[in-house]
């Protein structure tokens, strides 16, 4: 979510701390003056809420919510130009083909990048993988981190890191958008040296380029957010064991790279995860976002008691079923 600043908001002080100090003393498992509050929701929600308050920015809409976080996009992309086809689609950071799609219905209208091609749909060995053009963390712009973190922390909120769709850290995603999901499967099950490659790509990319985002922003950063949907309705998308193999050893990496810095780390992920709640707890995650009040086991109460000496829980409503 990029947001609009608007300098002429004043931070404004709701109960006795300030958001910063409220988040924060969350994240050390202490009790704070009242349940810190984020803000998420489509672009299409947010424009409908701006024009029901009179609001011009979204800064106008986080201040009146009374939200506690600020969320950073970081670096700006200054790489290789993305490759733009004559049939409309546009290749992402990965060479993933994308068609911008539009949904609309009953007073509502959202759009998203849907994926056309996986760059490496046909890829037979890990040699053709290594050929890859792979994105670079040279093809960013780290200059402006500092100066976007420390606009939000003196104005008292908690800073989050999270990056867009472009290059927020996941790795399960990525190796589906970039060998096509059902073709993503069957490497992890009868190619797994193909499937260790890619994500081996994706991790060492995305380590790399945290470290200089956490390097440039200078202490600033408070919450360092990754997106990697593990879960569905039911349960899992993998079995535990099989992400246990693919996917915890980047998982603790990123987590530890982030902790180095003094950051705290949380994960997003939709969907029914409790098997691995175990798991995100051994890597060192502070924060489990967003829990799926429908999801099978994902019952807030329940986590709380089993887990909630060490995790903080980021929660939403039932956005399934109103």
């Amino acid at each position: 979510m990029a947001l609009q600043i608007s300098n002429e908001i004043s931070p404004r002080r709701v109960g006795l701390m300030t958001s910063h100090e409220r988040v924060m003393t969350t994240l050390q498992h202490c009790e704070p003056d009242r349940v810190p509050v984020d803000y998420w929701a489509v672009s299409e929600v947010t424009e409908r809420l701006k024009k029901h308050f009179g609001f011009k920015t979204d800064e106008e809409l986080l201040h009146h919510f009374n939200v506690d976080l600020r969320y950073v996009r970081g670096p700006s992309y200054i790489g290789l130009e993305l490759r733009r086809h004559p049939d409309g689609t546009v290749e992402d950071l990965w060479g993933v083909r994308r068609r911008v799609v539009t949904i609309e219905g009953n007073g509502y209208r959202w759009s998203y990048k849907h994926v056309v091609e996986p760059p490496l749909a046909g890829a037979t060995s890990v040699h053709d993988i290594e050929k890859h053009r792979w994105p670079s963390p040279d093809w960013w712009n780290y200059s402006t981190i500092a100066d976007e973190c420390e606009r939000h922390r003196k104005r008292g909120y908690a800073v989050v890191n999270a990056g867009d769709r472009l290059d927020r850290t996941a790795q399960f995603k990525p190796f589906m958008y970039i060998r096509g999901m059902e073709q993503a499967y069957i490497d992890l099950i009868k190619n797994p040296d193909i499937a260790e490659a890619i994500i081996a790509h994706i991790r060492d990319y995305f380590l790399e380029y945290n470290r200089r985002v956490f390097e440039a922003a200078d202490g600033k950063i408070d919450i360092f957010m990754m997106g990697d949907d593990f879960g569905t309705q039911r349960g899992l998308m993998v079995d535990v064991e099989t992400w246990r193999r693919f996917f915890k050893p980047g998982f603790k990496a990123f987590i530890e790279l982030a902790h180095s810095f003094g950051i705290k780390v949380m994960h997003h992920t939709c969907g029914s995860v409790v098997e691995l709640i175990p798991d995100f707890i051994e890597c060192g995650l502070d924060i489990l976002q967003s829990l799926q009040p429908r999801a099978v086991g994902m019952d807030l109460k329940v986590l709380k008691r089993e887990y909630g000496k060490y995790l903080c829980f980021h929660d939403g409503i039932d956005v399934q079923r109103t």
